[in-house]
């Protein structure tokens, strides 16, 4: 009989007395239903456990049982195509048993266990397999070969190898004998635990950018693959547009998108759009490289704290494969509400704005598990991640946002101003920044020329100083600065209008090669270099306004195709003649 039994119950949290049963962070089944729990908490009289379902109905007495291990989700073929909660239950196969509401206990395997892959073996009779290596491929989608690996906790010699042929998750499909002499079934999964990070051979350093086909991100705020940023922005300035667009179209491998605690009407969007996209990459449907973590603002609340911790472990089970993943949290500041109602229920200490005061730690835990690797099947992978952020009131001085800049090294800052004034990316170009150009400007100097760098350095340049004129015009207006600072703010006007306003839903302009951008930049700044020739003549910029070539580079993204580069020269031909007769 089970002598473990609820002693009291607060919301999510519930108490087990007078037991030495578990252990910390292990893994727990709650009530006659067996509502998945974790251990959060011991003392010599209490046992504390936070429960990822809903907690009505559950009384005083009801049965607790251990079980053994930590909280930890199950990995193989079939997470990719899927959408999961936050504790990587299925949601389509739930729906299949339930219907449209999630009954609590749901007792659902995480993967199909029925469902035969057809596999691969990649290791004979007498092969040394250490933790890691692969033994086995299978397609898990028409694009994405899942490399199925040995635990890292695993090292030995194989002593069977079953033929190559079709199998379950849980076949036996080899035989391992480690160093002590004990034999280990090897199957296509295995499990690990969320709160642990996998290990890796070697951490690289950040030298290869995320290419997203987003201006303002690639030029001007880069992000290095394995790299971490934080999208901040107030309610209705594109958080969640922004994610999409880099989910889209960002050259990661794999995308995990996580939806932690968002309305249900956004993350059903979401599951919608991503299911009708087709790849660009691939021209397969978006879903064949995607995992979507669905947890909504209406369900449980502790399951939206581990709901980052499932799509991390997602995210590094591919990067282990040598897969680039790129993994979106939306939003950090909906999982840090629900660290702050559990640490309110278990009566911790509150820290600023009631937050607990361990925040940053957890903060830290997080962003400090993405990364470019070697790893351990003897490729290279790498983990993005990129973690919305919700300030209420969009005020960037708040605990969530103060903190994740400590570890974040790209602040994609959002503007209400500018959203509301339809510029989207609604990024601000003066308060954003990007830590990572002594990493990457390498990368884009090989690739892209020296002059790549040069024109981001001018663009940014005139955008700072832009923002300074607009100062000293709010006071005394525009008509009394000279015409070399007039030339300054209409061709920041151009950069702003042409160059840093995208359109997600023009052909041509919602994504745009790097390529592009770098001869965008050049254009822009030949009519900037040739104006100023003409202004410092002292010939009026009204004149060179009424010549037309400010407005026509605004639309230039529209007007010249990606695959058509070869435009940019007839725009500078044309620069140079109009300009040119005031130069006679």
């Amino acid at each position: 009989m089970n002598n473990n039994v609820i002693f009291g119950i607060n919301g999510p949290v519930v108490t087990v007395r007078d037991t030495d049963s578990f252990e910390m962070m292990e893994m727990v089944h709650v009530g006659e239903q067996s509502l998945v729990g974790e251990v959060i908490g011991i003392t010599d009289r209490l046992t504390t456990i936070q429960v990822y379902e809903e907690t009505t109905g559950l009384r005083p007495g009801d049965p607790v049982t251990g079980t053994g291990a930590p909280m930890n989700v199950l990995l193989g073929p079939g997470i990719i195509d899927n959408i999961f909660d936050g504790i990587e239950r299925p949601l389509k196969a739930i729906e299949e048993h339930s219907g449209a509401f999630i009954s609590r206990g749901a007792k659902v395997t995480s993967l199909d266990i029925e469902k035969r892959w057809n596999v691969t073996m990649k290791v004979k009779v007498g092969d040394r397999l250490e933790g890691g290596q692969i033994y086995a491929t299978l397609p898990e989608t028409p694009i994405i070969e899942h490399r199925v690996m040995l635990h890292p906790a695993l090292s030995g010699e194989v002593v069977e190898v079953k033929p190559d042929g079709e199998y379950t998750i849980f076949d036996t499909v080899a035989v391992l004998k480690d160093d002590a002499g004990k034999t280990h079934e090897l199957t296509l999964c295995q499990q690990w635990p969320i709160r642990t990070s996998r290990p890796v051979k070697e951490r690289l350093a950040p030298s290869v950018p995320l290419i997203t086909g987003q201006r303002i991100m690639d030029t001007l705020f880069p992000i290095a693959k394995g790299g971490t940023a934080a999208i901040p922005g107030g309610f209705g300035t594109g958080k969640t547009m922004n994610q999409h667009q880099l989910a889209k179209w960002c050259d990661a491998d794999i995308i995990i998108y996580v939806g932690c605690g968002e309305r249900g009407n956004e993350m059903s969007q979401v599951l919608s759009e991503f299911g009708e996209l087709i790849d660009p990459k691939s021209n397969r449907p978006m879903t064949d490289r995607t995992v979507l973590i669905a947890n909504t603002s209406n369900m449980p609340v502790a399951a939206r704290e581990a709901s980052i911790y499932t799509g991390i472990t997602l995210a590094e089970y591919y990067r282990d494969m040598g897969y680039h993943v790129a993994m979106m949290a939306d939003s950090t500041s909906r999982w840090a509400e629900a660290l702050r109602e559990i640490s309110g229920r278990l009566e911790e200490m509150p820290a600023e704005e009631g937050f607990p005061a361990y925040l940053p730690s957890r903060l830290a835990e997080f962003y400090e598990r993405g990364g470019r690797a070697d790893v351990l099947s003897g490729g290279e992978g790498s983990v993005t991640l990129i973690g919305a952020v919700s300030p209420q009131g969009s005020d960037f001085s708040e605990p969530v946002t103060q903190n994740t800049k400590r570890f974040t090294r790209v602040f994609w800052a959002l503007d209400k101003a500018l959203a509301y004034a339809r510029h989207y990316p609604a990024i601000n170009w003066i308060d954003s920044y990007s830590e990572y150009f002594n990493d990457l400007d390498p990368w884009f100097k090989e690739n892209l020329g020296e002059d790549f760098v040069e024109y981001r350095n001018r663009i940014g340049a005139l955008l700072q100083e832009e923002s300074s004129l607009m100062e000293i015009v709010k006071l005394i207006g525009a008509d009394v600065l000279p015409d070399d600072q007039k030339l300054v703010i209409e061709t920041a006007r151009v950069i702003r209008v042409g160059f840093l306003q995208q359109n997600a839903f023009h052909a041509e302009d919602t994504y745009v090669p790097l390529e592009k951008q770098k001869l965008m930049m050049k254009v822009i700044l030949h009519l900037h270099s040739k104006a100023k020739e003409v202004v410092a003549r002292e010939i009026p910029i009204s004149k060179l306004i009424e010549q037309g070539m400010f407005d026509k580079l605004t639309k230039m993204k529209y007007d010249i195709p990606n695959d058509r580069l070869d435009m940019f020269d007839d725009y500078i031909r044309e620069i140079d003649e109009k300009l040119g007769v005031f130069l006679q």
